[in-house]
Parts: structure tokens; C-alpha cells; sequence
């Protein structure tokens, strides 16, 4: 089997169509895992410790499960489940499986967030007799989120890595494309050599921004440290 110029370069349009498509699910289960990450934290601190231990239980079981499992078993398995069975397309299914979880870890990021403002900022809440809405949305979260942004973002670039694990479920995005031609033409390096070429092309410099902005929060944190 010998390399193809010709067909590395025929095959980069081919496969460009695909790139949207994992772009856009990856950023749909970005979006996904950003939001419900947030219902694992709340649950986390409700009062009634049945429940939490129940849905603490059920986040590490996500955690613990493989992605690929849970695709599978959200697009074969869950369509069988008698009364709550329900058919998706792949594409949901997907966003669904890895949006669900990576909610999980992410719920850890905002945690640690959260549980890194100070104690005093809580009293001065309650003192001023806010409402939960109001400590969560003026006090706690304005100051907890920053500094989870550059782990947020090491997320978004580990979840676009793994969102080629659509494919399996038949989701046409890069992989699978190229995968379908490989197979009809018995050519899979330069195919697939695309695809890593276009990962590395988006996932690199993500990388490098995504230090970029560490590292600014690092200095502005020091700086108010010394303040």
C-alpha cells in the first residue's frame, strides 16, 4: 500500500464538510455539559441527603461508564426500555451521551469554584438578607466561574477529541466519513491522515489559548493575592 498525493488532496474537501459537523457537535455538547453541569452542583447541595447520596452515586456511575458505552446504550438500548423507550437520531443521542458525561466532570470544576470563595462572602450574603437567586447570581458565581474558565476550556478541547466516538452510532462527521471511504476505495491512511491533520489544526492552538488565559487569571490572581 503505497501514499496517494492525489488522493490526500481529493479526500480534504471530502472530509472538510465533516469538520462542521464536528464542530458544531461538539460545541452542542459543550453547551449541553456547561448547563447540566450546574444541576449536578445544586443536587450536591440540597439538604436532604437521600437524594444527594442518590444523584452523587449516579454522577460517579456516569463517570465511571465509558462514553462509548453510553452512546451505544443510548441509541440501541434505551429505544427497547418499555413505557420510557424512545427513539433519537444519532445526532441527539450523541449530544445527549457525551453532553451527560462530561456534565459530570465539569460539576466538579464549578465546585471547586465554588467552594473557593470565601466564607465571608456567604455571611455577607445572608447578612444582607438576599435571596438565593440573588447570592447565587450576584455574589457566589460572579467570583466562583473565572477561575474555572481555562479547566471549562481543557474540557472543550478534550470533549472535541472525543466526540469522533459519534461515529460509531453513525453520526457523519469526519470520521465516519472518512472510515466510509476507506472502505469503498480500500484507501484508509490518507483519509484518516486528514482527519488528524484537521484535530491538530483546531485542537493545538485551542491548547495554546486556552494556557494563554491560565495564565493571565495566574498573574491577575497573584497580583490580587499581593493586593
Amino acid at each position: 500500500m503505497t501514499w496517494s498525493w492525489d488522493v490526500f488532496f481529493s479526500v480534504i474537501p471530502l472530509i472538510f464538510k465533516g469538520l462542521w459537523i464536528t464542530v458544531g457537535l461538539t460545541l452542542a455538547c459543550y453547551v449541553f455539559a456547561a448547563v447540566f453541569g450546574f444541576f449536578w452542583v445544586f443536587i450536591s447541595r440540597l439538604p436532604w441527603r437521600p437524594v444527594t447520596w442518590l444523584f452523587g452515586w449516579i454522577a460517579e456511575f456516569i463517570r465511571s461508564t465509558p462514553p462509548l458505552v453510553q452512546l451505544f446504550f443510548i441509541y440501541y438500548a434505551w429505544p427497547m426500555m418499555p413505557v420510557i423507550g424512545v427513539s433519537l437520531n444519532p445526532f441527539v443521542a450523541a449530544i445527549l451521551g457525551l453532553g451527560m458525561h462530561f456534565s459530570t466532570y465539569m460539576s466538579e470544576v464549578y465546585r471547586s469554584g465554588i467552594e473557593s470563595v470565601d466564607k465571608g462572602q456567604w455571611e455577607a450574603s445572608t447578612a444582607l438578607n438576599l435571596s438565593t437567586r440573588q447570592k447565587w447570581t450576584k455574589i457566589i458565581l460572579p467570583q466562583a466561574i473565572p477561575p474555572t474558565i481555562p479547566m471549562l476550556g481543557n474540557y472543550l478541547i478534550i470533549m472535541f477529541k472525543e466526540v469522533p466516538l459519534a461515529s460509531t452510532i453513525g453520526v457523519v462527521a469526519m470520521l465516519h466519513i472518512a472510515n466510509d471511504y476507506g472502505a469503498q476505495y480500500y484507501k484508509f491512511v490518507e483519509p484518516l491522515t486528514v482527519v488528524a491533520l484537521f484535530f491538530l489544526l483546531l485542537s493545538y492552538p485551542s491548547a495554546l489559548l486556552i494556557n494563554k488565559l491560565e495564565k493571565k487569571y495566574n498573574r491577575s490572581f497573584d497580583k490580587k493575592t499581593l493586593a
